[in-house]
């Protein structure tokens, strides 16, 4: 019997610490989503509903001319063609950046592997140290150096070559991280077979690298598309990100301001990467642990 008792007092011991540790997640869970509830509560309401109803009331009826208005019509600095013209500009910056950067970690990664040469390490580590630079520390010298190879702020051509090389050391650590816990003996017999370099890497790698490719996409999608200060500093008028966009609507002289409209902007601005995370997030935890075991 008190053995039983015992066991008894350990189990609702036990299930009261976890229902505490789920109250304590939630919690932390409606902490964090607040702000992203008042965005998208605020982007739906009115300018007279704003000034009478509370910050975290529901809004009375969806107002969709002003997602509508954000998207197309509102004027950012003297541009009066909305968030459109400034999102089709990230994903022109974005998405060849993203496979650019991939490709080439993958390779350099599949390289320091699969292929080990001289300053193999010492190579590693230049790259890995590429990861510590503040860009804050670069900025200056790389806007120079773009301007003068003709690459300057009235294209996108700079920014996305920027994103390219700072992307290439983490890029490369997580390929790097992820083929060395594979055999090499992969490798040897590709060889045998006849496969050069590229062979053994399209045919045999390529196929079993989905994890890692999910995390090195995710990441570089996410810092890319978030970055500001590349993207204020390299590019100007018509041609900048979303990110700046965003920043000079928000900044904007108007008579009234219009917190919904900012709003609307803040919610377009970062839905992209939520929408990358809510479709590959699960893949994106496999992927980080997947090179987590040798190496």
């Amino acid at each position: 019997m008190t053995e039983f008792r015992s066991a008894y007092a350990a189990t609702a011991s036990g299930r009261l610490g976890r229902y505490g540790l789920y109250a304590l997640l939630l919690l932390f869970a409606a902490y964090y989503l607040a702000p992203l509830y008042v965005m998208l509560a605020t982007s739906f309401k009115p300018p007279e509903e704003m000034r009478e109803s509370s910050l975290f009331a529901l809004p009375r009826m969806l107002q969709w001319d002003t997602w509508r208005m954000t998207w197309s019509e509102v004027c950012i600095s003297v541009n009066c063609g909305g968030m459109k013209p400034y999102f089709a500009n990230s994903l022109a910056v974005v998405l060849p950046a993203v496979v650019i950067s991939t490709l080439i970690g993958a390779i350099n990664g599949y390289a320091l592997t699969m292929w080990p040469f001289r300053g193999a390490n010492l190579l590693f580590g230049l790259l890995l140290f590429s990861c510590f630079i503040p860009f804050q520390a670069v900025i200056l010298p790389l806007a120079q150096l773009l301007g003068a190879v003709g690459m300057g702020s009235s294209t996108g051509w700079g920014v996305m070559t920027a994103y390219i090389v700072y992307g290439l050391g983490f890029t490369t650590l997580f390929f790097r991280n992820y083929y060395v816990t594979l055999p090499r003996e992969l490798v040897k017999a590709a060889t045998i077979d006849g496969a050069g370099f590229f062979g053994v890497f399209w045919h045999i790698l390529l196929p079993i690298s989905a994890p890692i490719f999910v995390v090195t996409v995710i990441w570089q999608f996410t810092q890319i598309w978030n970055d500001f200060l590349f993207a204020a500093t390299l590019t100007d008028g018509p041609g900048q990100t979303i990110t700046v966009a965003l920043n000079n609507l928000v900044k904007t002289s108007q008579a009234t301001k219009r917190y919904d409209v900012d709003m609307a902007a803040a919610v377009i601005t970062g839905l992209p990467t939520l929408v990358v995370y809510f479709l590959a997030g699960k893949y994106f935890v496999r992927g980080l642990t997947a090179g987590a075991v040798k190496g």
